[in-house]
Parts: structure tokens; C-alpha cells; sequence
């Protein structure tokens, strides 16, 4: 592809020797050079593409983009300064393969919870109106019918629209994806052309990327702030952001909520561990999905079909036969009729949503063990907050390793317990080993207790010192379930 064409819409500060040239490939990634590349200097978390520049000429890039010029220029090197590396990546990714986000339509979610269900369900809704459908999410990625794993909630500028360009190629119509924030800040998605997008929520997740909760909110917002005016922009008015969100936009604004006024209306009529009656509109609707969060999911996904023109009968129709994504609260019940619960909430308002709709619609009977534990290398601050809301929520809870990544469990653990009142620690044990936490919750939980095993959800692994160890929760707790069920 020639270089003029690959530049186009990209800001350009200076350009160093001719752009009237044909280049193979494109890459951030020095070691991934081949002969004939262009290669764009990103300046990462963890290091700045700036440092490997000459090794990405000596691989044979043929062109260099980046920031920051280097001291010394090649002849017979291209160079192009930009103000931002990370933006022209995703804009000339786009180019590269030929704009495939123009070429169909393009729905982005985001928010703190619900993205991965907003986006499943939206794939498995219009994947049931008949359409060929993509989807990009936390668990998995779907070019229509094929199942591709995922490596990241949202994939490098690179990765993303070879994705959307086999989408094309698959003749998908529809894409539906998650916009983390970090994916938004780093400019992953730029260069795409969006039909829509949808706000879920937010609370405090991220801190330790972000720094503040107001960076982490800028963050979210800028997916609608950069919306064209061909696109909608829906967001949830129950969240005390949702119409900050919205400010700025150029594109149609929509909202949805349960109980503030709203374009789209919802109403709860009836809420059990089997599923959700509800009303949409005017128009009455039985879903297999639970809980109040779960209702919010499933509102801001019927006002996004009816965006994208889809008629409301259609839609409700197919809406009341899905499920939820892998690991979102998955259940399991044994001959006990104990109901064991897997869930992603690795957040306190994840958490809380969950573990209320559990207080909700348990009997009194009922008790709850809890599992869970936060993730190392991540925002610290949530770790006595998720402790103590267990508590609050719980018979039993049990503080046990997530992923620990490069930290050490046990430190983890103990700043978990910072957070349980002192009133409460009767309640909770703390048990390093994942598996033997919940052994444990199984040995204590009754006839039709009920286990919330929660952060982890859809993962297959635990990640402990940079190696993934086979690990999945609703395998591991079903297997444990049936072993440790008294008559």
C-alpha cells in the first residue's frame, strides 16, 4: 500500500524524505519488522517504541512514524512526526485494511460493568433477527459463526481491524465490541467509524492506570465525545454520569432507565433466581437473565436494537430466549438444591449488585458463602471496600486468591481484611488456595444455600508470577459440589 494513502487523516507535523512509497506491512511491535515495513513508535506503559527505532530500521522498516524525531536521520529513511504515535497507528491500521468499520455497522460498549453481556447479548440478538453478526469481547471474539479467543477486552489498533476487515469479508453487517478505558486513553480505536454507542455505568475501577476517578471518567466519555453525527449515543440515566456522557457529542442522544425519566422505559415486574419479567415500553417480556443489574442490560440492549432500526416485537421475541455470557452469574444447582453462582464482579459495585440480588431474591432460609478475593498489579484501593461489602451481604465469607500476578497472596489478602468490620470478622476466613476456599464453602453450605463464587467468571486461568495455570470456576466448583454433597 503507498505510504500518501496509508497517512490520510492522520496529523503530520513534519515529513523527512518522500511518502511516495509502497509499504508491506505496518508495525508498533519492533521485533515483528519485516522487509518493506512502516513502523510507528508508540510510547507504551511499559516501554516507548522511540528505544527501538534503529532496530526497526535494521529489520527493514523502510518508514518511521513517530513523536519524537531521532537525532540522527537516514537518507533513505522516511520519517513522519505526529503529535500522538498511538493515534496514528489505529487511523493508518484502518486504512491499511481498507476501513472496515465503514463497512459495516459498528456498535461500541462501554462502561464499568455489563460490557461483556450488552455485547453478547447484542450479538446473540441480532445473530437470532437473522443477520450475520461480529462480536469483540472480554471472553471471546466471533466473526459470525467462527470462535476466536480473546486476549484482551479490546484488541491492539492492529489486531482489531484485521478483525472488523474478516468480519467484512465474512459478510457481517452488524459488530458489536467492548471500549475499555484503557483501549480509549491508548487510541486503540481511533480511525473507527461507529454507528453507536452505549454507556453502561461507571464506579470506581482502574485507579492504578488511571489515577483518578475523573481521569477514568474522561476516559469513557471520550468514546462519545469523538462519535460522528451519524451516530447515537445512548446512555443509562439511572447512573448519576449518565447524562455527563452525553455532553459534548455531536451525535443523536438517547438515554434509558429504570427509574428516572428516560427515552427508553423499563420496569422490573417480577425478579427470581429463574429470570426477569419485564416491561419495556408498554410491552411485557419474560427473560432468563436475574437480577436488577441484569435488567439494565437488558433495556440498554432493546433500545440499541430499536436504534439500529429493528422492530420491538422482533426484538423481545429473541430477547426472551437468551442467556448471558459465560460467567456472568452461571449457576449450578445440585441434588441439595444448593445453588452454586459464578461471576466476573472483580469490582465493589460488580459485587454489590450481585451479592443484593442474591439478598433479594433468597429465602430466609437461605444462607450465602461468599468467595472472592482482587487481583494484583491493580487498583489497590477496591481491596478492603470488596471485603467489606461481602460482609455486609454474607453468612460466610471467604477471602481466597484471585489472580495475584506479581504480588504476593498473602499481602493481598490482608489488605482485603483491612476493610472487614470488626463486628463481622467472626464471619470470614481466609484461605490463600482458591480450590481449597472453595472446598470449604462447600463443606459449610446446606440444602439450598447459596455459594457466590465471584471474580474470575469466564477465565480458564490463574495467572500467579507471570505463568496462567489451568483454573475455571464453574468447573472446579461444580466438580466440588457434587463431591462434598452430604445426605
Amino acid at each position: 500500500m503507498n505510504l500518501q494513502d496509508l497517512l490520510y487523516r492522520t496529523k503530520i507535523q513534519s515529513i523527512y524524505n518522500s511518502t511516495d512509497l509502497n509499504v508491506s506491512a505496518i508495525q508498533f511491535d519492533s521485533r515483528k519488522i519485516t522487509e518493506g515495513s512502516v513502523f510507528v513508535a508508540t510510547k507504551g506503559t511499559q516501554t516507548d517504541g522511540h528505544l527501538f527505532i534503529q532496530k526497526a530500521i535494521e529489520q527493514g522498516a523502510i518508514a518511521i512514524v513517530c513523536e519524537d524525531l531521532p537525532e540522527t536521520l537516514q537518507e533513505n529513511i522516511t520519517y513522519i512526526q505526529t503529535p500522538d504515535s498511538a493515534e496514528a497507528l489505529g487511523i493508518m491500521a484502518s486504512n491499511f485494511f481498507g476501513n472496515p468499520s465503514e463497512k459495516l455497522k459498528l456498535v461500541g460498549v462501554t462502561g464499568t460493568n455489563g460490557k461483556t453481556t450488552n455485547v453478547t447479548l447484542l450479538y446473540k440478538l441480532f445473530k437470532g433477527l437473522g443477520y450475520r453478526v461480529g462480536m469483540l469481547s472480554t471472553v471471546e471474539n466471533y466473526i459470525d459463526e467462527t470462535t476466536l479467543p480473546a486476549t484482551h477486552t479490546t484488541p491492539d489498533a492492529l489486531s482489531l481491524n484485521e478483525l472488523l476487515a474478516k468480519m467484512v469479508q465474512a459478510g457481517c453487517q452488524y459488530a458489536f465490541m467492548e471500549a475499555s478505558s484503557h483501549a480509549i486513553v491508548q487510541r486503540r480505536i481511533a480511525g473507527l467509524h461507529f454507528a453507536g454507542a452505549v454507556f453502561t455505568n461507571i464506579s470506581h475501577d482502574h485507579l492504578d492506570f488511571h489515577k483518578t476517578f475523573e481521569n477514568y471518567i474522561k476516559a469513557k466519555k471520550k468514546l462519545f465525545d469523538d462519535l460522528p453525527k451519524t451516530a447515537f449515543a445512548l446512555s443509562n440515566f439511572d447512573d448519576k454520569r449518565g447524562s455527563v456522557m452525553l455532553q459534548n457529542t455531536k451525535a443523536r442522544k438517547y438515554s434509558f432507565a429504570l427509574k428516572n425519566p428516560a427515552d427508553f422505559k423499563g420496569k422490573i415486574l417480577n425478579n427470581t433466581l429463574q429470570g426477569l419479567e419485564m416491561d419495556f415500553d408498554g410491552r411485557q417480556v419474560w427473560c432468563k437473565l436475574t437480577g436488577t443489574f441484569n435488567a439494565y442490560n437488558l433495556l440498554g440492549v432493546y433500545a440499541t436494537a430499536l436504534l439500529l432500526g429493528e422492530e420491538a416485537e422482533r426484538i423481545l421475541l429473541v430477547l426472551s430466549s437468551l442467556s448471558a455470557a459465560r460467567g456472568r452469574f452461571e449457576q449450578i444447582v445440585d441434588s441439595k438444591h444448593r445453588i452454586g453462582i459464578v461471576d466476573y464482579a472483580h469490582t465493589p459495585d460488580a459485587l454489590e449488585n450481585v451479592l443484593k440480588t442474591i439478598q433479594e431474591l433468597r429465602q430466609q432460609h437461605q444462607k450465602v458463602v461468599t468467595i472472592v478475593g482482587a487481583g494484583g498489579n491493580r487498583d489497590a484501593t477496591k481491596r478492603p471496600i470488596m471485603a467489606e461489602i461481602a460482609c455486609k451481604y454474607s453468612d460466610t465469607v471467604l477471602l481466597t486468591s484471585d489472580n495475584p500476578r506479581y504480588e504476593e497472596p498473602m499481602k493481598i489478602l490482608e489488605e482485603m481484611y483491612q476493610g472487614v468490620p470488626i463486628t463481622q470478622r467472626k464471619k470470614v476466613q481466609i484461605i490463600e488456595n482458591r480450590r481449597e476456599a472453595i472446598a470449604t464453602a462447600c463443606q459449610i453450605a446446606q440444602a439450598e444455600d447459596i455459594i457466590l463464587l465471584a471474580g474470575k467468571g469466564h477465565e480458564t486461568y490463574q495467572e500467579i508470577q507471570g505463568i496462567k495455570y489451568d483454573f475455571d470456576d464453574m468447573k472446579i466448583l461444580s466438580e466440588l459440589m457434587q463431591k462434598y454433597n452430604y445426605p
